[in-house]
């Protein structure tokens, strides 16, 4: 499997200066670290005169560089940054305090994270970093200095100077290419953004250009210490969880939308449907393109609400299969929303509102087409957990498509250390198993996702449920499921047995795979499955039984007692 592979270079030259006080560093990790930190490079240009500037951005860089790695992997990689560079900062304060010849000990900082498929950013003070992509050189910092023909170069931020510290914190797409160059102002001021850039254009190595913008600076008649460090990312990993969190957490929630308004070069068409939690818009792109529009109601703006909506988008990303809708990529997103691909046509539940009656050979068909997508899914650890005529959508040419994966859930997301609410409720009572209810409430997987299966075929045939309709927060009893023929006597057997295998009340009793569920339609009337038996009373309700019993032996005994006294 790819994983993020960069190449790096630094360079530092005292200059003119009569000692260096910068200082450059990175830890590039492999392994565990690489896929939960990534790698990490700093550039501090230490303040404050004599040898307190350097020791103050060596310390930086270095605690830097030690303790990010030292946080927990579930936080957030600013959250890391900035717990690590506030203890740094109050241990310089504290520090400059100590002596008068140390007070204004400071130092500037820029720092980048490459981790996932994402860049990271924390910077303070007057040092920079620039991107160079696809040839055009952008800066990515801001200089923090104060804008005052008196006071020209003075930081009005750096790391030590005050017991508040205030970062900028910026983070964005990577893309295979990208070139990163940190470096102090003795680099920057002298070159100018057009020499910058002809450099990191011209050497390919990272080592020879970090080398010559140290040397084309002091050359160039630098002031100052001249420090330079570039960064050169080739290969980046499969996408990942957390990284479509933070791509979309710091996007804000769209407003409810009408038909006419205009959303990133996007235009509403009609609202296709609002659930207590998430609305869905057909829209059209420029190129009058259809799609569908996913986000979420504006009373849900909230911080779990959003993660699990790029947790739905990044299953769906997952998902490359023509059984389900594809996300579709859209780089103009302002908004908390992802975009999809539209298909006219009609779910089956339309199908059954609108008064079509399934036939056995079609409902056989559509099983099998539902089990390949299914079994694609399953594949990939992924449990859709709401199965049900409303989510199986055939379009006009007549392709099948598994709709909505927003309350589906994965293992594969628990290697990013995160957990996540639901948006909707997890699944739809009347095809829920039973393990799923009461204390035995055992989770979903694979086989819940086949009940409910189980539980489509049977409503698409019978217009009824196995087990009755069950309502929210009730709790259910479950006996033995009703026969679909007492419904549809012109059933074949083979597909009843297929259907009562599927909806059985115990787990072990039915299908284990979507591929031998598969294999039974297949086969069909060529090797048909036996009736399951009915459960005795006592399996399928021990209270009654017993009651039942206790009935039967009052009432032996009352005749007993009637024979004896008759005599």
């Amino acid at each position: 499997m790819p994983k993020l592979q960069a190449a790096l270079g630094c360079a530092s030259l005292t200059g003119p200066r009569p000692r260096n006080e910068d200082f450059c560093g990175a830890v590039t990790p492999e392994g565990p670290d690489l896929e939960s930190k990534g790698i990490l490079a700093a550039v501090a240009d230490g303040v404050g005169g004599h040898a307190n500037g350097r020791e103050a951005a060596e310390y930086t860089v270095r605690g830097l560089l030690s303790d990010y790695y030292a946080t927990p992997d579930t936080w957030a990689v600013n959250k890391s940054l900035d717990t690590v560079l506030d203890a740094l900062n109050r241990w310089l304060v504290s520090h400059a305090a100590r002596k008068r010849e140390t007070v204004g000990m400071a130092t500037t900082l820029s720092a980048i994270v490459l981790r996932g498929r994402r860049f990271y950013l924390a910077h303070v003070g007057d040092s920079r970093v620039y991107r160079l992509r696809a040839g055009k050189l952008e800066q990515l910092s801001t200089d923090h200095v104060w804008e005052h023909p008196e006071l020209d170069n003075v930081l009005s931020r750096a790391v030590g100077l005050d017991a508040h510290l205030s970062v900028d914190y910026a983070d964005g797409e990577l893309e295979a290419g990208d070139v990163f160059a940190l470096m102090s102002d003795g680099v920057w001021s002298p070159l100018g953004e057009k020499r910058i850039a002809d450099i990191l254009r011209s050497e390919a190595d990272p080592q020879e250009a970090a080398s010559r913008l140290a040397m084309s600076a002091e050359d160039g008649g630098s002031q100052d210490n001249c420090t330079a460090l570039v960064l050169r990312v080739d290969e980046l990993p499969p996408d990942r969880l957390r990284d479509n969190i933070s791509r979309l957490h710091r996007l804000p929630l769209p407003p409810r939308l009408k038909p006419g308004q205009e959303i990133d070069g996007l235009v509403i068409d009609a609202l296709l449907h609002e659930s207590i939690a998430t609305l869905l818009y057909r829209v059209h792109d420029a190129q009058g393109q259809a799609r569908v529009l996913k986000t979420l109601c504006p009373e849900h703006d909230d911080a779990e609400s959003a993660a699990a909506l790029a947790h739905e988008e990044w299953l769906a990303r997952r998902v490359n299969d023509a059984w389900f809708p594809q996300v579709i990529p859209h780089a103009e997103r302002s908004h908390l929303y992802y975009l999809m691909s539209w298909h006219e046509g009609a779910t089956l539940r339309a199908r059954l509102d609108n008064g079509h009656r399934f036939g056995s050979g079609e409902v056989a068909e559509l099983g099998s087409r539902i089990l390949k997508g299914l079994a694609g899914l399953h594949r990939l650890s992924i449990v859709h957990r709401d199965i049900k005529p409303d989510n199986i959508h055939l379009d006009n040419e007549g392709r099948l498509r598994i709709l909505d994966l927003g309350v589906a859930a994965s293992d594969a997301a628990g290697g990013d250390g995160q957990k996540f609410g639901e948006i909707n409720n997890p699944g739809t009572p009347s095809y829920m198993a039973p393990e799923l209810f009461g204390q035995r409430n055992a989770g979903a997987n694979e086989q819940t996702d086949l009940y409910a299966v189980g539980v489509t075929l049977y409503q698409l045939l019978t217009r009824k449920y196995p087990y009755g309709e069950i309502e929210p927060f009730q709790t259910p009893k479950f006996g033995d499921p009703v026969p679909p023929t007492r419904y549809r006597p012109d059933i074949p057997d083979w597909l009843e047995a297929v259907l009562l295998k599927a909806v059985a009340r115990e787990p072990k009793a039915r299908f284990e795979t979507a591929e031998e569920f598969l294999l039974a339609i297949e086969r069909g009337a060529h090797r048909p499955l036996s009736v399951p038996r009915k459960s005795p009373l006592l399996a399928r309700d021990p209270q009654l039984a017993l009651r039942l019993l206790t009935a039967a032996s009052v009432t032996l005994n009352i005749f007993l007692l009637y024979l004896l006294l008759v005599r």
